[in-house]
């Protein structure tokens, strides 16, 4: 059982997966650098100086009384909050990593095509209905049998 794992492991794709989920979770926590540091900052500045990251909603208030000025402050009071700012940088992160496999994946492909060789060419002949032999496309009637031809 042990080989057979061993075997199981060593193989190509499990380690192409291995080495695709670590390069994932770093280009993930990039991404959400990137939205919480660099890009919401500036629309929150666009839209009345709104820090996303604390953008929410109290449903239910803690021990201590709000209003509270984080979410962190929030929930160490104990209060039932609904998160929308953190929704909205969650929905900004996934949207930039699908455009980013979405553009990896476009690229993958058409570096197959092209590794595929040449597209077939097209057809330069077709076939008499009558005797099965082939005729230039453009012909009117087939050299070998004479019948005229659509």
């Amino acid at each position: 059982m042990l080989k057979e794992f061993k075997e199981f492991a060593m193989r190509g794709n499990v380690i192409d997966l291995a080495v695709g989920v670590v390069i994932g979770g770093a280009f993930g926590s990039i991404v959400k650098s990137l939205v919480d540091d660099v890009i919401m900052p500036p629309i929150g500045l666009l839209v009345g100086k709104v820090d996303f990251a604390n953008l929410f909603i109290t449903l239910k208030e803690g021990a201590t009384p709000g209003p509270y000025a984080s979410v962190a402050a929030a929930k160490a009071a104990g209060a039932v909050t609904l998160n929308a700012g953190l929704f909205i940088n969650a929905v900004v992160s996934f949207t930039i990593v699908a455009f980013a496999v979405f553009m990896l994946v476009k690229a993958l492909n058409k570096l197959k095509r092209e590794q595929a060789g040449p597209a077939a060419e097209a057809p330069t002949t077709k076939e008499c209905r009558y005797c099965l032999s082939a005729v230039p496309l453009k012909a009117t009637r087939c050299p070998c049998c004479t019948s005229q031809l659509d």
